[in-house]
């Protein structure tokens, strides 16, 4: 039975980040989709189609993961795409108690989806899509944050 992960997060916009969790996660399952949903506590600055762009084209060279959008609860998108696991990025400590909370809310949901958890690249444990944002907002350099393709993305944003 082949393996399927679903990846979900509002990616606004996507970093490096987030892509070291993709590409590992990718070498562990033989399907990741990379679902971007809706957080009603946020207001994208990037459209869900902008999104799904610079996700898609920063992907490419990934072979096993697919980029899509879900409106409505996560653990609905992982049962419908027949996903046994959702791949969570941990930056630090901070980030547990919050994900330990939708750990549990989607096991009461459907117990039969595992949560995995990996930690994120030591290199990226400070970044976040909101600091990116905030940098680059001010013109600051955020090259080494995210790829070439949301760096030019970001400027023309906030140009």
């Amino acid at each position: 039975m082949a393996s399927v992960a679903v990846c979900p997060g509002s990616f606004d916009p996507i970093t490096y980040g987030h892509l070291d969790i993709i590409r590992r996660g990718a070498k562990v399952f033989d399907t990741v989709y990379v679902v971007i949903l809706n957080n009603s506590s946020k207001k994208p600055l990037f459209s869900l189609e902008e999104r799904i762009a610079l996700i898609q084209e920063v992907t490419m060279g990934i072979d096993n993961v697919i980029v899509d959008s879900h409106q409505g609860l996560l653990i609905d998108y992982a049962k419908n795409k027949k996903a046994s696991t959702i791949l969570r990025g941990l930056r630090a400590v901070s980030d547990f108690e919050y994900e330990m909370q939708i750990t549990s809310m989607n096991r009461v949901l459907d117990e039969s989806i595992e949560t995995f958890f990996m930690m994120t690249n030591n290199q990226y444990s400070f970044l976040s899509s909101s600091i990116v944002k905030e940098v680059a907002k001010y013109k600051g350099d955020i090259s080494e944050l995210v790829p070439k393709a949301v760096e030019n993305a970001l400027i023309k944003k906030f140009t």
